[in-house]
């Protein structure tokens, strides 16, 4: 939450860590986030929006009222509703805030983590009031011990403490690996587990045609919801866990989140059971499924399987592809369901008048989704290519990709069609050799551009009028030309940021070493790598010199 002059100007959610979404509309109908702090001071804070049990328990007895599907956890309700178009949702359902850091110069006037929390509360900004200092270890985790029986009383979800070394300046000599600050650790509760009895399994279809099997159990209170289903995964762990109908099992929440089943109560078992069979068709389209050799789940073949377009879709518009507010799963169900759309290019030719016949839509929110999906129409290159859902094909292999056809065609602005006549004028063997892509990738992505009705879909969002940009694509800056593989942890940023700033600059970040790379950036314990890149004589730097090579 951004504050200038004392005044209330912005809030942002964490995002990737880099970049998040504006969400100031919604965060500004908090109560207990003040519009004026009490001094004149500019201050950008960081904490956590939360839903109470008590708001979250209200909030499902108006959702039952309304004959609506009650919500599964207060954490991603809380979430959710931050996300909302409409401010007006998010005040209805009286979420609630702590904060815990200052993220911008203040930090001069305190010196400490437990300074910083008094100052925000002189500020007028509200904290979490059970916050404690420690100078003994052993006390330290017995007052975490002693909050396992405390956790239930509380008005609010918990699953764990923060532990941080108070002293700002040691912090920061501490640094981060690349993945958590070292200043700072999770204390995590053991998960609540309980029993429960598989009454039978369904099958679910995902995008990519993948067959899920889902324990539906008799209703179970763990960790403050009522759960009645849980995920197997697929049929190799069932197998493992001798998994059956019938059987009574004990299941607990994966980070307090995801039911699972832990394992099988096989003293309990009567001989009523009954092994788990997969289906010989998909359940969605009744065409054959398959699984491939070396692969854990079972496949539907139909392209044309209704679960397998609208996952497609729910992928489409997710914050990595297209990044529609607003097409929720519900909505998504319903626009198949009324035939609105077949496909993902439906979204953009969607009229106010078409989502008012729906029961999900008023005049307002009817305005917001169309807003949102015509603002959505200008993404950068490797984020559309992302959104098409193409098999094992990820974020930095969409980001190869798109790279690598912006530098094949050699112009300064491409289209849709730009990039489809480039991609297909690829054999798999080039498309394969390209960076970052290799055979299982390359095999995908040769036959999905060149499927006709790909393609025609593809055509028909160039006559939508969707545009690509490839600003962060330009192959430009000082380490032009040059490859780097990181090891070991880095002091003033993670590995991910070094190989923003690798990219951002250039450069080709490799996963391994090899003859073909030019610099090794050595953090502290490094391992192997450091080894290797010595043998071959590759030049190896550390967190400083990298710095300096883009100074």
């Amino acid at each position: 939450v951004h504050y200038e002059d004392g005044n209330y100007v912005r809030a942002l959610t964490r995002g990737n860590g880099v970049l998040g979404e504006d969400v100031t509309h919604t965060v500004k109908t908090i109560q207990s986030i003040p519009m004026t702090l009490r001094e004149n001071i500019t201050l950008e804070a960081s904490g956590e929006v939360f839903l109470s049990k008590k708001n979250f328990e209200k909030l499902n007895k108006e959702q039952e009222k309304l004959g609506e599907a009650k919500y599964a956890n207060a954490r991603n309700t809380a979430a959710g509703t931050i996300r909302q178009l409409d401010p007006q949702v998010a005040s209805s359902r009286n979420l609630d805030m702590f904060f815990y850091h200052i993220d911008n110069d203040l930090k001069a006037e305190v010196e400490t983590q437990e300074q910083g929390l008094k100052k925000l509360q002189d500020l007028g900004l509200k904290t979490e009031k059970h916050f404690k200092k420690f100078t003994d270890i052993e006390k330290l985790i017995k007052y975490c011990e002693s909050w396992h029986g405390k956790r239930e009383k509380m008005d609010y979800e918990i699953d764990g403490l923060v532990i941080k070394v108070n002293d700002f300046s040691q912090q920061q000599r501490m640094g981060s690996t690349a993945k958590s600050p070292r200043y700072a650790v999770a204390y995590k509760f053991p998960a609540e587990q309980v029993s429960s009895q598989i009454l039978e399994v369904h099958f679910q279809v995902g995008r990519t045609g993948a067959i899920t099997p889902v324990a539906i159990m008799t209703p179970t209170l763990v960790a403050n919801t009522t759960v009645s289903r849980a995920t197997l995964h697929n049929e190799d762990e069932i197998d493992k866990k001798d998994i059956r109908i019938g059987d009574t099992v004990v299941i607990q929440k994966a980070g307090d989140i995801i039911p699972e089943v832990v394992e099988v109560i096989k003293d309990l078992r009567d001989g009523s059971e009954k092994k788990i069979k997969f289906p010989k068709n998909c359940p969605v389209c009744h065409e054959k499924i398959t699984r491939i050799e070396g692969e854990s789940a079972y496949r539907c073949t139909n392209d044309d399987c209704y679960a397998k377009q609208k996952g497609g879709i729910e992928h489409f518009v997710s914050r990595k592809g297209f990044n529609i507010d607003g097409l929720g799963e519900k909505v998504v169900n319903q626009l198949f369901e009324s035939g609105l759309i077949q496909g993902p290019q439906g979204l953009f030719k969607l009229k106010k008048e078409d989502l008012l016949e729906l029961d999900l839509f008023q005049e307002k929110r009817a305005n917001n989704l169309i807003e949102s999906i015509s603002s959505s129409k200008t993404l950068p290159l490797d984020r559309f290519i992302y959104s098409l859902g193409i098999r094992y094909l990820g974020e930095q292999g969409s980001y190869d990709l798109a790279k690598f056809i912006v530098k094949h065609s050699k112009k300064e602005k491409i289209t849709i069609q730009d990039f489809l006549k480039e991609i297909t004028s690829l054999s798999l063997e080039e498309i394969t050799n390209i960076d970052g892509v290799g055979n299982k990738i390359g095999e995908m992505i040769h036959h999905w551009f060149n499927e006709q009705s790909n393609q025609e879909l593809l055509n028909e969002m160039q006559e939508l009028e969707i545009l690509v940009t490839t600003d962060n694509l330009k192959s430009e800056g000082k380490l032009l030309g040059k490859s780097f593989v990181l090891t070991g942890s880095l002091e003033k940023m993670t590995r991910d940021q070094a190989k923003s700033l690798i990219k951002d600059n250039g450069g080709k970040v490799q996963s391994s070493v090899s003859t073909q790379t030019d610099f090794l950036i050595a953090g502290e314990k490094a391992g192997s790598k450091l080894t290797k890149a010595k043998s071959l004589g590759i030049e190896i730097i550390n967190e400083e010199q990298f710095l300096n090579l883009i100074k």
